[in-house]
């Protein structure tokens, strides 16, 4: 009889770990698609621009809509995932999105198109706060860190699908066509995967998020971590190409490709970030990005030529990659509540995201970009102080599987 239980057991252990690989696998996908969400309607913003005879100010207005929808959706999805359970709310929230991805093409002038934008902005935000809710409780059970394997996917579902973007837009396939199709099939992908994740339901006692709230004070802490990057990120991303251009001298080509490099470098960070995590724990690896991004915001600040500045770039790329995901896991170790916990950072991190590009120009105005990015490289900086808050938010998980910690985790 004994023999039998033990079994059993032993049995439903590897059933369960069996689940926890389909379910990592599965949470992999679904960030790749909704990057590709984001890689698509990216390619195709020239065709919307053209189609609606929008000025590049009246584009720059409408392009702030997305962030805006973000930040004022995203609490709503925790009280989404308490209320339906983490693989209901990320399938559904994920369909939203996807299917989202067919309006803003669709908008026939100005005024549709900023509503339509603000829709797909909210159904971001959503979605990425349940995605990550879903990453973190698959992290917690898998017992390592994939958190920033996960991000690297996003990278490069984006990657893909901006490449088909650029055949497409190079075809001169209208955009309304492109986007409602690939919109189509990524819902369809969406639904087929959703059903390997986990079901995570809350417990009975546990007391519902409130369906708008400001940010818990155990996230924002770690929000301030993820301000940080995110300001290099979105600011670089947004600006250095123009940097290239207007302080080195370079080409348009040269500096069309210093985002390139700066995207792909991000990408293959945040895919070999997780070793790097195992190895040094989540608060020593912050440090030592903090530091990698310093040293390239430095290189830019001094560059005089694209043969410094671009390096500069790819090592702030390299800096910034895994201090987000990193900042997600933590925000779901912190607080009665990881979901809303994970939507205070996400909403404080998508804030930095929309202030970034503006503040860095308005800066830039007053003085120069070099100065801007003086700026830039002085929040890097502070990452390697202000790292300690993953380690305080760090709590041991449940089912035998140690949170990723300063210690460096046994490979399984």
């Amino acid at each position: 009889m004994d023999q039998r239980a033990a079994g059993a057991a032993m049995g439903g252990a590897a059933e369960d770990r069996t689940a926890v690989q389909r379910a990592r696998v599965a949470v992999a996908v679904v960030f790749a698609l909704h990057g590709a969400v984001t890689g698509s309607f990216a390619t195709r913003i020239p065709w919307m621009q053209e189609r609606l005879h929008l000025s590049s100010g009246e584009l720059g207005v409408a392009l702030m809509m997305p962030a805006i929808g973000a930040s004022l959706a995203m609490p709503l999805a925790s009280r989404i995932v308490h209320r339906y359970g983490g693989r209901a709310a990320v399938r559904g929230l994920l369909a939203l999105w996807c299917a989202a991805l067919a309006l803003p093409a669709a908008a026939p002038g100005l005024p549709w198109f900023c509503p339509a934008l603000l829709l797909f902005g909210a159904t971001a935000g959503m979605a990425d706060v349940a995605m990550n809710a879903q990453g973190v409780e698959v992290e917690q059970r898998f017992g390592r860190s994939i958190m920033s394997g996960l991000h690297g996917m996003w990278s490069v579902g984006g990657l893909v699908a901006s490449g088909f973007g650029v055949l497409a837009a190079h075809a001169g396939i209208d955009a309304r066509l492109h986007l409602g199709v690939m919109a189509a099939l990524l819902v369809v992908g969406g639904r087929l995967v959703c059903r390997h994740l986990l079901d995570v339901r809350p417990a009975a006692e546990e007391e519902a998020p409130p369906r708008f709230a400001l940010p818990p004070r155990s996230a924002l802490a770690i929000g301030l971590v993820g301000f940080c990057a995110v300001f290099a990120e979105g600011g670089s991303a947004d600006w250095c190409a123009v940097y290239l251009r207007d302080i080195t001298g370079a080409s348009a080509g040269v500096a069309a490709a210093c985002y390139s490099g700066f995207a792909f470098t991000m990408a293959g960070a945040r895919l070999a970030g997780d070793a790097v995590v195992r190895r040094l724990g989540p608060v020593r690896t912050v440090r030592l990005s903090g530091a990698v991004a310093t040293v390239g915001g430095l290189l830019v600040v001094v560059s005089e030529s694209p043969a410094l500045a671009i390096p500069g770039f790819a090592l702030l790329g390299v800096g910034i990659a895994v201090v987000v995901p990193l900042a997600f896991a933590a925000a779901g170790k912190s607080g009665p509540n990881p979901s809303q916990s994970i939507a205070g950072v996400a909403t404080i991190t998508y804030t930095s995201g929309l202030v970034a590009p503006a503040a860095i120009g308005l800066l830039a105005q007053a003085t120069s970009l070099t100065v801007s990015f003086m700026l830039v490289t002085a929040l890097v900086s502070a990452l390697v102080l202000s790292a300690g808050a993953l380690r305080r938010a760090a709590v041991t998980v449940s089912a035998g599987a140690a949170a990723p910690s300063d210690t460096p985790a046994v490979s399984p």
